[in-house]
């Protein structure tokens, strides 16, 4: 991450996120990271790139990745970003101060267009998925028309290993249909449900009307423990699109923020898609987190 006179106009800072593969040595650009960019504002703030302004500091990001500008709100007391709050993150330990991130037009980051093979939904390998294109690119699946649930723990899901051999063939092939090229992190890949029952990792109960749409994502060759960011902004700019499989899953009248059941608990997300010349625009989505410094040193690259 850098200051200087940031590409689109008026942003603060540039932001470039490196995916480390785990299991062979490759480093890929091609996507963003939502959770690594809501630590971009604070960051920014408490190194002097952005002047801090007490009690809310905004900071416009370009990220590099998909030539996209993220708005943090970030808070912040005597001149620092503020660390400590009320907001409680499913899946995150503590309460901290609630960081907004409005990702603007978020919709063709990866492939240029918010559906990138035209359609809503597709068949692909036998099975009706709907690829949409919105802060990454995902392919999104019923969880029914795999055998599932949607209530599945992680845990579950990578221990079926012909699920996994499936649900990589449907990626792979759904990648190829939007007209991206082969990469381990992109797109990425989620089953969902209507809201039903389920128990999250940490015991807790969640009843169908604690939220409006179950999700599980497959990143990097595994079910995500929650549930990653820019794949639950994609979720939310698909549920606001008539004709996806996630649209079919929201009651009929569903709130904005919707609130999506994952792994570890729920998670709201605002999207704002429009409609121009008969095709949907997503004009912004908008995440809430939490964020705090945890390390700081000094890596020696040749």
């Amino acid at each position: 991450m850098h200051h200087r006179p940031a590409e689109p106009a008026g942003a603060d800072v540039d932001y470039t996120f490196a995916q480390v593969e785990v299991r062979k040595a490759f480093v890929d650009y091609a996507g963003n990271c939502g959770n690594c960019s809501s630590s971009v504002g604070p960051f920014a703030i408490d190194e002097g790139l952005v002047p801090a302004r007490d009690g809310e500091t905004i900071v416009r990001i370009h990220n590099t990745n998909t030539k996209k500008l993220i708005v943090a709100h970030v808070p912040v007391a005597h001149g620092e970003a503020a660390v400590g709050g009320d907001f409680e993150l499913a899946g995150v330990a503590g309460l901290g101060a609630r960081i907004a991130l409005d990702f603007v037009e978020p919709g063709g980051a990866g492939t240029g267009r918010l559906l990138p093979t035209g359609h809503a939904r597709d068949v692909i390998a036998g099975v009706e998925v709907s690829c949409v294109d919105a802060t990454n690119a995902v392919v999104f699946v019923r969880a029914r028309d795999l055998g599932l649930t949607g209530t599945e723990t992680p845990q579950a899901v990578d221990g079926d290993h012909d699920l996994s051999a499936r649900l990589e063939k449907l990626r792979v092939e759904a990648a190829a249909r939007m007209g991206m090229a082969e990469s381990a992190a992109v797109p990425k890949i989620a089953f969902v449900a209507p809201a039903a029952d389920y128990t999250a990792l940490d015991g807790v109960c969640y009843g169908a009307r604690d939220f409006d749409v179950l999700g599980r994502a497959i990143s990097m060759g595994n079910c995500h423990r929650a549930f990653p960011l820019t794949v639950a902004m994609c979720l939310a700019v698909a549920a606001r699109i008539p004709g996806t499989v996630v649209n079919e899953c929201l009651p009929t009248i569903a709130a904005n923020p919707i609130r999506l059941g994952h792994p570890s608990g729920t998670l709201p997300i605002a999207a704002h898609v429009t409609t121009r010349g008969g095709e949907p625009k997503a004009e912004t989505v908008t995440v809430y987190r939490t964020a705090r410094r945890l390390m700081e040193g000094f890596v020696r690259v040749p």
